[in-house]
């Protein structure tokens, strides 16, 4: 078994500091895999917050970072495709129903 010298503590196995730095590395990689699917879907740069997540001891803070700053970012509002701007337009008075139509018509091929 183990042997205590005077004034050590006795921990256990090694294994089982090895078992726990895996458990948390995979759970930093969870942490990397939904940042990084969480960062394209806001465009910003997701294969270095996932680098950057994975980093060993630093990973943790680093997610929290991104957190932060995702909440403080202004929020980003879809893009406007043609037939949503033709659309705008259609309601303000600006084209008839006719050009409209055939405005639509074209965008859609």
């Amino acid at each position: 078994m183990y042997q205590v010298q005077p004034g050590l503590i006795a921990h256990g196995p090694p294994a089982g500091g090895f078992l726990m730095m895996i458990v948390l590395w995979l759970v930093q990689l969870v942490i990397a895999f939904f940042i990084y699917k969480d960062a394209k879907e806001q465009k910003m740069s997701a294969p270095l917050w996932f680098i950057l997540t994975i980093i060993p001891f630093f990973g943790f803070l680093i997610a929290v970072l991104y957190v932060i700053i995702r909440e403080v970012r202004k929020p980003l509002e879809p893009e406007k495709t043609p037939v949503d701007i033709l659309k705008e337009r259609y309601a303000r008075g600006e084209i008839t129903g006719e050009e409209f139509e055939k405005a639509r018509d074209i965008l859609m091929k």
